[in-house]
């Protein structure tokens, strides 16, 4: 697994602080909804992160 960028990680915190605070929502716009499950939190990040697109 490769090693997270300083921007990887800013992008990271700043969307799990939005999901503490309750104002990360889901989909295009945000009008699919808060997020209520970490679980999506995470996946959220790591996709707006760039992590999740695979190493070649």
């Amino acid at each position: 697994m490769a090693k997270e960028t300083k921007a990887q990680q800013d992008k990271i915190e700043k969307v799990m602080r939005e999901f503490k605070e309750g104002d990360l929502k889901s989909g295009k716009d945000g009008k699919g909804g808060t997020i209520k499950s970490c679980n999506q939190a995470v996946a959220i990040a790591m996709s707006e992160a760039g992590m999740s697109n695979k190493e070649k």
